[in-house]
């Protein structure tokens, strides 16, 4: 069942699925489409999970499912897993390369690969106060407090 996204517990888990570009306009509606339609009819074991979605800078899907009401199981994640390869191929798009980074310059969101991320720390164009996404936050409050972050508060100051 479908409910908008801050009416989820902060204890809701999520996935983080980054696109290695930004969407176009059409792009977002079509996977809005797809993820709503999913989402309304969203179970696992018969019944339906409390959830939401979102897209963020049109480069981010977000999937949450609020555990304090519902859980999910494992066929019920595999069903997501299938949507998104599903949108991940008909916008040609890829939202499963885990070797991406993304991060802020100004308010401009890049991605780039890790090599380059690590070239552009050696030029000086990145430090330790970049704002980076840290896609492996697992709950809502985790997306709200560490997701956006400086380089040096996150899993990335490996990299300084």
């Amino acid at each position: 069942m479908f409910v908008e996204f801050d009416q989820l517990s902060a204890t809701s888990k999520i996935w983080i699925y980054q696109a290695n570009r930004e969407l176009s306009n059409d792009e977002v509606v079509l996977a809005t489409s797809k993820l709503s339609d999913f989402i309304k009819n969203w179970q696992s074991h018969g019944k339906d999970l409390i959830a939401s979605f979102q897209i963020k800078y049109k480069q981010f899907i977000i999937i949450s499912v609020d555990v304090t009401k519902t859980n999910y199981s494992g066929c019920s994640v595999d069903a997501s897993v299938a949507l998104i390869k599903e949108i991940e191929k008909e916008l040609q798009v890829d939202l499963f390369d885990r070797l991406k980074i993304t991060f802020k310059s100004n308010e401009n969101v890049n991605t780039v690969n890790l090599a380059n991320f690590k070239k552009y720390i050696v030029e000086g164009k990145i430090d330790k106060n970049t704002v980076v996404f840290n896609n492996l936050v697992k709950t809502i409050a985790e997306f709200q407090e560490k997701w956006e972050i400086p380089a040096k508060d996150s899993w990335h100051i490996r990299m300084f």
